[in-house]
């Protein structure tokens, strides 16, 4: 497939050595940091062109006339939507996927329940010559508010259109899970639930879970839950029960803005905003939501406003370095627990193992969305998990049995490929509770992985032969 690149920042370079993996995809990149390009040249088999990816000179010297594919991930909302719209009307590019921040674009011409859907595309976006958006603000959002809900989560991922989330938490001293065993854990869950843990960590170890694992305090905890049921097997597990959390966000930004809005009916939220303007901005358009004008770095501030009392501290502002001094000196005050927002790579190396709880990359979330946009073939969603060690795969069944590795075959008939562990079978948006369904055209298939080769391995077994696509 031949692919064209606009940006080679932190998204743009993730995204070309991901694609890069695969031979016969043909990769061009262009951008107007030569340092940038140079770095990924060196890297990776890839073309680079400097210069402005919204001047059809030069897209057209990029080869955009025989190109298949448009992933414009330049930082700029305005050089993404020319770039997608020339490439559209001049060079008949088909897929142009478009990386855009700013709600006027985003939400122009939409209800609010098409808004909050958040899958439309606006009328600005169609002027444009769209055909998928990467909204990372957005995307940002939902992935904090899976935090936020489930405070005892490290991690939540969502599969099959909401059917099943992925988790990932860490046993304390009290959980009703430690010291027992993986068999007897399964006898106190809600009837006709499902709960699957796919993998444990301890002390950065991977142990692949077996029915007498016994469960030990500070292991790390990767399971898959029924949506339905996943707040009464959070209880079970982890004794954990959500009830009005009291939370302090530092930054009144488009983020948290965003988070405010979404659960100031759930939460007693205080935001601490240095901007006086956004401050007051934020007092019109908040309804239970108490605005606090100063800095989130003032000791003295988070005292006056009982920080030891706080459940949950998160740092969202566009500052990675006010981002975790004003959470580790939340910690430090007494906050219950602290979510950090950081955008620098090296900066995660860090702080894992430190003493902020979670650390969430808005790039990493970004990338994993745009992956799901253009994987070829059945693999519909990828998610790192553990900063990348580890991944969740969902992918979709298709075929028949002559056509199909997979299709009529029990899943332990199935050579699966080293290290890699099914977690759940949807059929239908329904789970399927037995232990050895046979799988038919249509199933939904989650994976927890342990290495990230396998990715290749995988999408070779699910893959449909040729006669497949003649039927008909």
């Amino acid at each position: 497939m031949k692919i064209l690149i606009l940006g080679c920042g932190q998204v743009g370079a993730a995204i070309a050595q991901e694609l890069a993996l695969t031979p016969s995809n043909n990769i061009t990149i262009i951008d107007t940091d030569e340092q940038a390009l140079k770095s990924i040249s060196s890297r990776l088999d890839v073309r680079t062109m400097i210069g402005n990816g919204a001047s059809p000179v030069m897209l057209e010297n990029a080869g955009a006339d025989d190109t298949e594919m448009l992933l414009a991930l330049t930082r700029s909302d305005e050089i993404n939507l020319v770039a997608c719209h020339l490439s559209s009307k001049l060079f008949n590019i088909p897929k142009r996927i478009v990386r855009v921040r700013h709600s006027d674009y985003l939400e122009y011409g939409l209800s609010e329940e098409e808004i909050e859907d958040g899958d439309k595309l606006s009328g600005s976006l169609n002027a444009f010559s769209v055909t998928d958006f990467i909204h990372p603000e957005q995307l940002v959002t939902e992935h904090l508010i899976g935090l936020l809900n489930y405070v005892r989560a490290l991690q939540v991922l969502s599969f099959a259109h909401d059917t099943v989330r992925m988790v990932v938490a860490q046993s304390k001293a009290g959980d009703k899970i430690v010291g027992e065993s993986i068999g007897n854990m399964q006898t106190w869950l809600p009837e006709n639930s499902y709960c699957q843990i796919c993998a444990i960590y301890r002390n950065n170890r991977l142990i692949i879970p077996e029915h007498n694992t016994i469960i030990e305090e500070g292991d790390e905890i990767c399971f898959i839950v029924d949506s339905l049921h996943m707040s009464s097997v959070m209880y079970v597990l982890f004794q954990f029960k959500q009830n009005n959390h009291r939370m302090m966000l530092a930054g009144g930004g488009n983020v948290g803005y965003r988070l405010a809005k979404k659960l100031e009916d759930k939460f007693h939220i205080k935001i601490i905003e240095y901007n006086e303007k956004r401050a007051e901005w934020l007092s019109e358009n908040l309804n239970n939501t108490l605005i606090l004008k100063g800095s989130a770095t003032d000791e003295a501030l988070l005292e006056r406003e009982y920080i030891d009392e706080i459940d949950v501290f998160v740092a969202v502002t566009n500052d990675d370095e006010n981002n975790i001094m004003s959470s580790l000196l939340a910690k430090n005050l007494g906050a219950k627990r602290v979510i950090t927002l950081v955008n620098r790579s090296r900066y995660m190396d860090l702080l894992i193992g430190n003493h902020i709880d979670i650390v969430v990359s808005p790039h990493q979330i970004t990338i994993g969305n745009v992956l799901a946009h253009i994987r070829r073939g059945d693999v519909v969603a990828v998610h790192a998990l553990r900063h990348g060690t580890a991944e969740a795969i969902e992918v979709v069944v298709h075929g028949d049995e002559r056509t199909s590795s997979l299709v009529g075959r029990h899943i332990d008939e199935i050579k699966w490929p080293k290290g890699c562990r099914v977690a759940v079978v949807v059929r239908d948006k329904t789970v399927l509770l037995e232990n050895n369904p046979i799988l038919n055209e249509g199933d939904r298939l989650v994976f927890f992985v342990a290495r990230r080769r396998v990715l290749r391995e995988l999408e070779k077994l699910i893959q449909v032969k040729m006669g497949f696509f003649g039927k008909g």
